[in-house]
């Protein structure tokens, strides 16, 4: 996406975060290291990494213009690489926001929603 839209055209939102941790039981394999280890004997392990536990649906979203649509389906065919089933949907709604493209910019006009991030909200009175 970078590459061809350039970094201000899109926003990418990661819908999990890595708190799982990993661990590895370090085993010996040289000469004269069974007197070093105890096998399973208390295999907690030490923490060598960190993942995250997906569900299906639940990685990226990606929010861009029309015009950039194109790039933005090409970049998440890296889909590909994370196992399971993937799909790519384009949504009916206004970026990150709950309104339909329609009523997003009726609202606008009407001054009736208020900008919050990268999303919006009602205007309350």
């Amino acid at each position: 996406m970078t590459k061809f839209a350039g970094k201000d055209a899109f926003n990418l939102r990661v819908r999990v975060h890595p708190f799982h941790v990993l661990r590895i039981n370090k085993m010996l394999s040289c000469a004269g290291a069974d007197r070093l280890q105890t096998g399973m004997r208390g295999a907690f392990g030490k923490p060598q990494g960190t993942c995250a536990r997906v569900n299906i649906g639940q990685v990226l979203s990606v929010r861009c213009k029309d015009a950039n649509g194109n790039h933005a389906q090409e970049a998440l065919r890296a889909k590909f690489k994370f196992p399971g089933r993937q799909k790519i949907i384009v949504s009916r709604k206004w970026g990150f926001t709950k309104f339909s493209r329609t009523d997003y910019i009726k609202y606008k006009q009407e001054n009736r929603i208020v900008p919050d991030g990268v999303n919006a909200k009602p205007f309350q009175d």
